[in-house]
């Protein structure tokens, strides 16, 4: 007879083993700027280089890595000329130990100092994309992010911080769980917790400022999720100064022009 596991929010379940199950959270933000001139977009672009570079990066991983109750193994971590930046971090769901000293005996070449104790695949990375257009005044940036862990541990716990972290005019949020773990009894497991939306982990306030669309393949534990700016303000889109230096003509241009870039990354295809 199958025994069916109970697996509610409340219930931990008894599992023959390792959890294998493998949770990933892919976050892509963007940023988008007006820069009428090459000295405003080379401006904005070395602002951007400079608020993301690779150090500060790796601070906003750790801190992910923290949230999520993962252990830094190794941090790789690199800024791009011209510009751009990569940080790379492998975790563990459990601590390095100390390796007991009998079980290299008899292995060839140096004795590592540490091991981790269970085979941890988990990783958590960035890359950032600053471009622009090359006439029309439009300058973006993009941070690719992603979250992939191995175990009971989950990378959306994290996601409200991420969100936050960044400058976001839109976002486009990837969540799956890949894989099976099994029961005491033998059963497999495809997921371990309940989700019917990824927008079940961003806050209300977050929520309210953005118009989102879903697009979910439930059994197959695949969830998408489209997020753009429902709040405009031409101020916050300028590069070095404000809308009031700007004629009303050129305001009108300017926002039609960033709604449209907005709209073209929010559903993917060029409008115009």
């Amino acid at each position: 007879m199958s025994m069916e596991p109970d697996h509610g929010p409340d219930k931990r379940i008894t599992l023959h083993g390792f959890n294998n199950l493998t949770k990933s959270l892919s976050f892509n933000m963007y940023d988008i700027c007006y820069t009428k001139t090459k000295e405003e977009r080379e401006a904005y672009i070395a602002y951007i280089d400079e608020q993301y570079n690779s150090e500060r990066l790796t601070g906003i991983l750790n801190t992910v890595s923290e949230m999520i109750g993962a252990h830094v193994l190794n941090v790789a971590k690199q800024d791009y000329v011209p510009q751009g930046a990569s940080v790379t971090l492998l975790v563990s769901e459990g601590p390095v130990v100390e390796a007991p000293p009998h079980m290299f005996d008899e292995s060839p070449g140096p004795m590592p100092d540490n091991v981790v104790m269970q085979l941890d695949k988990s990783h958590i990375t960035v890359h950032t994309y600053p471009e622009y257009h090359p006439s029309e005044g439009i300058s973006t940036f993009r941070a690719d992010i992603d979250v992939s862990t191995c175990g009971e541990i989950s990378p959306l716990k994290a996601l409200s911080y991420l969100i936050g972290s960044f400058e976001t005019d839109v976002m486009t949020i990837d969540y799956r769980v890949r894989g099976f773990t099994r029961d005491i009894y033998g059963n497999k497991l495809f997921i371990d917790h309940d989700i019917t939306s990824i927008q079940n982990y961003i806050p209300d306030d977050i929520i309210s400022s953005y118009d989102m669309i879903d697009v979910n393949v439930y059994q197959e534990h695949i969830f998408h999720t489209k997020c753009k700016l429902n709040r405009f303000d031409l101020n916050n889109y300028l590069f070095g100064y404000t809308k009031d230096k700007l004629s009303p003509k050129e305001q009108k241009e300017m926002e039609a022009r960033l709604r449209e870039e907005m709209d073209e990354i929010f559903y993917g295809k060029n409008l115009s």
